[in-house]
């Protein structure tokens, strides 16, 4: 028998491109354009590398303690991880455990599928409306669990608290995973939900509104219960998940809330302006709430302008799968990046 036969083979989640050359106008995996705070950076020039040499606190008591003051929660209520994917992989395997099948959208979030599969769980991808929005009549079958983002990727779109927490109170049996990845870019979050519904679990990471992609921080919060149990299936794989300089370049991150508030609103006027520009060059658009925009145009197919753009050294997202083959993802950069960007679709479109 070949050793082959025991190999748990999947089809695992494919990242944005990340080109080699330099030069380029990257839009394509939604990082934020501008670097991490000031303090952040005066970390890295004065970290101590001899502090390698040890093993970081697994309890990540300096990030999560600045993340507790920050969402005025107990350290207990909150866990971290390597990136929100690590977050959401280990709420996957944590509390997707049962024989009935998790509840997604069939357009959101290409890694839940992979995680399914990977961990054995069972899945069923709930459609989404015509107009991209989640129907939560949908949601009220019997199931092993529910995730979805908000606002949803790839599309954007922005669902209702009061949506929301309907589904969660007609799932009392069910665990509700609440993605928030692009939350600080025009929503509300569902985190004060928390209090009221023990089987919420709200995720959101660093990667986007913080600018730190590179140093993958992720979080959750939720009811002390929730956490545990995450923590006991986290410290059964790797008790030491993030390094020290993560920690301390986290918590200092959370804790510069002034520049927070002025990156996030500079992304978000630019976000406005490249909307008003798209529908001028005749791209048709669902209202994002995040730090991109899912745009289709009326004549010209997303493939061609997608190859086009890549020819011009700019990178969008662009999936070749059914609903969506039309669309392309374009993350808000700096306003000169955008300039670059309708400069290099006019020539496309109008050319």
């Amino acid at each position: 028998m070949s050793w082959e036969n025991n190999v748990r083979r999947v089809e695992p989640y494919i990242p944005g491109e990340q080109p080699k050359e330099k030069h380029v106008i990257k839009l394509n995996t939604n990082e934020n354009p501008y670097p991490p705070c000031p303090g952040v950076k005066t970390l890295l020039d004065n970290f101590d590398a001899g502090r390698m040499r040890l093993y970081p606190d697994p309890d990540s008591e300096v990030l999560i303690d600045a993340l507790a003051k920050r969402y005025s929660l107990k350290p207990s209520q909150i866990f971290v991880g390597v990136g929100s994917d690590d977050v959401l992989s280990m709420a996957f395997m944590t509390f997707f455990n049962s024989d009935k099948p998790v509840l997604f959208p069939d357009i959101t979030y290409s890694f839940y599928d992979v995680w399914a599969d990977v961990y054995r769980i069972p899945y069923r991808q709930i459609s989404l409306t015509d107009d991209l929005r989640i129907d939560p009549e949908d949601y009220n079958i019997e199931n092993g669990g529910i995730i979805f983002p908000n606002p949803n990727a790839p599309t954007g779109v922005l669902e209702s608290i009061d949506m929301i927490e309907g589904i969660i109170k007609s799932n009392p049996e069910s665990i509700v995973i609440l993605d928030e990845a692009y939350i600080d870019f025009g929503g509300e979050s569902c985190l004060p939900l928390i209090d009221k519904y023990d089987n919420l679990l709200v995720v959101q990471t660093f990667s986007k509104s913080r600018s730190m992609a590179g140093m993958r921080i992720g979080f959750a919060m939720g009811n002390e219960r929730l956490i545990k149990y995450l923590n006991d299936v986290k410290f059964s794989v790797n008790s030491y998940t993030m390094n020290p300089l993560t920690q301390i370049c986290g918590a200092e991150a959370v804790r510069d809330e002034e520049y927070f508030r002025k990156t996030v609103n500079r992304i978000i006027e630019t976000r406005e302006n490249t909307k008003k520009r798209l529908v001028r060059l005749g791209f048709e658009f669902p209202d994002s709430k995040s730090n991109f925009i899912f745009a289709s145009h009326k004549s010209k197919s997303a493939g061609e302008i997608f190859e086009e753009l890549k020819k011009r050294k700019i990178f969008v997202r662009y999936w070749n799968k059914p609903r969506i083959n039309n669309s392309l993802r374009i993350t808000v950069g700096t306003p000169e990046e955008m300039d670059s960007l309708i400069s290099a679709l006019e020539d496309i479109i109008c050319g």
